[in-house]
């Protein structure tokens, strides 16, 4: 008999709870008929922006977008530097690519997966930039001394926290409250639509009414075009989609909390190692995630642990074939990737991200994973290593 299925997400059982709320909103907008820029577009621009505690939110077609948006409005171009991590979603770097601008990579912390101060400082050694992007990444706010680091440069500082919303950062500051942020509402977000969608948030109004022209091709009214800009609105029947789900981030975050930390439980009474012990002393060979200290918030959009390289891509396929999801983020470092080789880099010059490209894999995490089912696959994973 097959053995049960954990999906690495699953989003059935939310749609299932919500569905009489999304229909509502979804045939309210069909009945209005303004797809476009719809009235729901606005209010939750709104709410978005008062939930990440800013004073305006622009929202867009995707995550993407928004990083692209973010630079164009700082006015970066083509022969511009800006840094980024090189262990993270290919938009963050390809949003620097598109305007013809040179990309910085930088290394991560090994315990965090996110740029830190030093890992900035590193890469921009005799280097000016103009923007620097750090991304919190899986859930994480980065340590606010990156943001400190690229200040001292006089760099604009752009956050990517596509997968961090709702995340509260070292000093208690919810991503998207301070300065200039990008956010992804893919549907494997913890705010997710259903298709693609994204946004900014800003506390300068002038800057915010700039987003909002470019989104729109540049235009503040219908065919008077004052720069060019791009076609990046989000949908109405997607805002509406948003402002169901909203109200619900929190208790949904709190979810994934919960099943991160027994998570965290069971594999400390197994015997697995903690977040910074090398994967080669002793152990489970296991290397579990780490988390800055209260008031921080890590809000776990993924839970992503390290073994040794020679056993990663065998722990997939052995919990694969239990019927237990996982996938791998990210498999090649950016600065690896072929599209990027024209910028200089050579294997071992980010060997912190190098090393976690073969030794992460992410495991189920979502609001309703339950007890047992996080018991059943903290045992697959020891049962694998422990042979």
């Amino acid at each position: 008999m097959q053995p049960a299925q954990i999906p690495q997400l699953d989003l059935k059982l939310q749609y299932e709870a919500l569905e009489h709320e999304l229909a509502a909103a979804i045939n309210k907008v069909l009945s209005e008929q303004r797809f476009i820029l719809g009235p729901e577009v606005g209010m939750f621009e709104r709410e978005f922006a008062d939930y990440c505690g800013a004073r305006h939110g622009v929202a867009c077609a995707s995550g993407s977008d928004a990083l692209l948006l973010a630079l164009l409005a700082l006015g970066v171009k083509r022969g511009d530097a800006v840094a980024c991590p090189t262990y993270t979603f290919f938009a963050t770097a390809s949003a620097i690519a598109r305007l013809g601008a040179r990309i910085v990579f930088t290394d991560i912390d090994p315990a965090t997966f996110c740029m830190t101060a030093d890992t900035l400082e590193r890469a921009l050694a005799g280097k000016r930039v103009n923007a620097v992007i750090p991304v919190h990444l899986f859930g994480q706010a980065c340590d606010p001394s990156v943001e400190d680091a690229a200040r001292a440069k006089r760099a604009h500082v752009v956050h990517d926290a596509a997968q961090a919303i709702g995340a509260v950062g070292a000093r208690g500051q919810r991503t998207g409250s301070d300065g200039l942020a990008c956010f992804s509402f893919y549907p494997s977000k913890n705010l997710g639509c259903y298709g693609d969608g994204g946004a900014l948030t800003s506390d300068d109004a002038e800057q915010a009414a700039h987003l909002r022209r470019l989104r729109t091709h540049g235009a503040a009214r219908e065919y008077f075009h004052d720069e060019v800009g791009m076609n990046s609105r989000l949908d109405t029947l997607q805002a509406a989609v948003l402002r169901v789900k909203l109200p619900h981030l929190d208790t949904w975050n709190d979810g994934r909390a919960r099943a991160a930390s027994q998570y965290d439980a069971l594999f400390a009474s197994e015997g697995a190692a903690d977040s910074r012990t090398p994967l080669t002393e002793g152990g489970l060979a296991l290397r579990t995630p780490a988390q800055h200290a209260k008031p921080a918030r890590h809000v776990w959009n993924q839970y992503v642990v390290r073994v040794p390289t020679a056993s990663r891509d065998a722990l997939k396929e052995h919990l694969g074939a239990q019927g237990i999801g996982t996938s791998i983020y990210y498999p090649k470092p950016l600065h690896m990737q072929p599209c990027f080789a024209e910028h200089g880099y050579q294997v071992g010059d980010l060997p912190e991200s190098e090393a976690a490209a073969q030794e992460t894999l992410a495991l189920p995490i979502f609001p309703e994973l339950s007890a047992a089912q996080v018991e059943r696959v903290v045992s697959e994973v020891v049962g694998f290593l422990r042979k």
